[in-house]
């Protein structure tokens, strides 16, 4: 298949190419009638692509909603980006596909999980989504939550909380790695076929096959999640022979990286990940993967099992970035035969006149009201007013940004906090630390930002669930000084079945070292607690949240704990009353070593 880079300037080309055929009509020097055009051999096909939204109804704040410097992303300027670029590509061609690659709900702030991010498929519903695949996050309140929001219908316990029914995703959600662990089925659709020119396009969608790991194991106990490959290729086979489909989409929601602190969001520079092993194995009807998960941008050409090229984009996260993708199909051999990709940054910011971004504070950017979309607006604040009064409400203060960044041995100052307030939630429990995952950290809290009007340093409900938005619950269990030397050496990739390295946040007083190069097993020493070595076989009181404490992230050695008491509320709760007694300063970064 050709890979060709995205052209910029695709509406001023085939207008340009409309005049030359009408030139072409006119009758020869003989005055004899033109002979009619002969049937195009090729149609294009374009899609509009993205990931991970996440409920982003607002703009996203901090590094978040950055993209290289330019604020981005919001579903007011998302769906204003969309229906834009959707307009261009029906210039070129009426075949134009909007699809995403999952994780469009879960991990949401407020103003979309406080309804059980009904908003979110309200939104896509508004913005005209074709189709999506599932991602982990669409399991956090499990399969059966799931299905409610494809197929509509009150929540079971909290009802319909804005009043109005809810009918559901106008859009396949495709899940054809997610099978019913009894019939061996999907548990949704596995993939949807368009016809355009006279040729099927089939959409295959799935999510990760590591979603167990990385979400609660209570909601998913009926499905098993099967490799993306295999999985993808059974299709291929089944779309051939029973519906004479060659050419596939895969929307996977399974991702990669590129190198460098700030890669252009179009570029492939020193592209790695899981993505790319899952895409060698492909059957060459994928021409195009449309990818997500690690919140990256990139647009990439990767070998497929023939040796010939994929095209693989993704497009960021919250909305932040757009890709435009253009796919020729040849009608005799029903193939895709070439494609190209660029990524959009979905600007939301108003520019100044030497180029940078006008701040009422801060780190605060002003929003460019002139690029909302009036429909998604009128769709987000009917949400916003029914939730202003809980997000607003003032619960503490900080006295300095408290971000998410991370040190060179993976300590973040946010982290610190979190697990500091967790041991003071559940002091009564008889906690002496706390351990924190980092993929549960989803936002950072800004001293200037103030979406409710408060004063900069306070902190509101709103902007804690950000952070925190998972409703987890916190728990306290025993564990001996060798279990927790054993979690500990769980936090890096290869050991004891840990996937990916995540590297723990503790709390103070707690503390110890790593040695990167040691052999996996051995890299966890100098453990101690208050300055006093721990004892492998002492016990232990630990918090957490039960999404660690029942082996989440692939942190199995908590499953052996015991004497787990659970606390009152939820870890958004632990946090809210922690800067309640602000204000909090960022953590110190200094409970753990890195040894290179």
């Amino acid at each position: 298949m050709q890979i060709r880079r995205r052209r910029q300037g695709a509406a001023a080309t085939v207008a340009a190419l409309a005049l030359i055929l009408t030139g072409a009509t006119a009758a020869d020097a003989h005055g004899k009638p033109p002979k009619p055009p002969k049937p195009a051999k090729t149609v294009t096909v374009n899609l509009i692509a993205f990931n991970d939204f996440h409920g982003a109804i607002d703009p996203p704040t901090g590094s978040g909603g950055l993209v290289n410097g330019t604020p981005a992303g919001g579903v007011e300027y998302l769906a204003t980006a969309v229906k834009t670029l959707r307009a261009q590509q029906e210039q070129e061609s009426p075949y134009s596909f909007t699809v995403a690659a999952g994780d469009l709900v879960g991990a949401s702030p407020l103003v979309s999980a406080a309804f059980h991010d009904e908003p979110t498929v309200d939104e896509m519903n508004s913005l005209g989504l074709d189709v999506t695949s599932v991602g982990n996050h669409e399991f956090d309140e499990g399969v059966t939550e799931l299905l409610r929001l494809q197929n509509g219908g009150c929540h079971p316990v909290d009802g319909c909380l804005d009043g109005d029914g809810f009918a559901g995703a106008d859009y396949p959600i495709l899940a054809a790695n997610v099978v019913d662990k009894t019939t061996t089925r999907p548990i949704l659709a596995p993939y949807t076929i368009e016809k355009v020119g006279g040729i099927k396009v089939a959409f295959v969608g799935m999510t990760l096959e590591g979603t167990p790991s990385i979400v609660n194991p209570a909601g998913i106990t009926s499905v098993s999640f099967l490799d993306e490959a295999e999985t993808a290729n059974r299709y291929a086979r089944e779309l051939r022979r029973h519906h004479g489909v060659r050419s596939i989409v895969l929307l996977l929601h399974e991702g990669g990286q590129q190198t460098g602190a700030t890669p252009d969001p179009s570029g492939c520079t020193g592209f790695s990940g899981a993505v790319t092993g899952i895409v060698s194995q492909l059957d060459p009807a994928y021409g195009v993967v449309v990818s997500g998960h690690t919140h990256r941008a990139y647009s990439c050409a990767l070998p497929n099992s023939s040796g010939a090229s994929t095209v693989v984009t993704s497009a960021g996260s919250n909305g932040t970035v757009l890709t435009d993708i253009s796919m020729t199909l040849d009608k005799r051999a029903k193939t895709i035969v070439a494609a190209d990709a660029r990524n959009l940054i979905v600007e939301n910011g108003v520019k100044n006149a030497d180029g940078t971004w006008q701040q009422s504070a801060p780190g605060v950017f002003v929003r460019n009201p002139a690029t909302v979309d009036p429909a998604a607006k009128a769709i987000a604040d009917k949400y916003r007013a029914a939730v202003a009064p809980l997000a607003n409400r003032v619960v503490g203060s900080i006295s300095a940004d408290i971000t998410r960044t991370a040190n060179a041995a993976g300590e973040s100052t946010l982290g610190d906090v979190i697990a500091d307030g967790m041991v003071a939630y559940t002091s009564s429990a008889g906690a002496q630390l706390a351990l924190m995952n980092p993929g549960g950290i989803r936002a950072d809290l800004i001293y200037t930002a103030s979406p409710g009007g408060e004063a900069p340093g306070q902190v509101t409900y709103g902007e804690v669930f950000t952070v925190q938005p998972f409703n987890n619950l916190v728990v306290t269990v025993t564990l001996t000084g060798a279990q927790l030397k054993e979690v500990l050496e769980q936090q890096f990739a290869g050991y004891a079945g840990q996937s990916t390295t995540r590297i723990l946040q503790v709390s103070d007083g707690f503390t110890y070292t790593y040695t990167a190069s040691a052999a996996l097993g051995s890299r966890v020493s100098a453990m101690a607690l208050n300055g006093t070595p721990v004892d492998p076989a002492g016990t232990y009181r630990v918090s957490t949240n039960d999404f660690l404490a029942n082996g989440g992230d692939g942190f199995t050695t908590l499953t052996a704990a015991t004497d787990r008491v659970t606390a009152p509320g939820f870890d958004v709760d632990s946090l809210a009353a922690y800067v309640g007694a602000g204000p909090v300063g960022p953590g110190p970064q200094n409970r753990i070593t890195r040894i290179p």
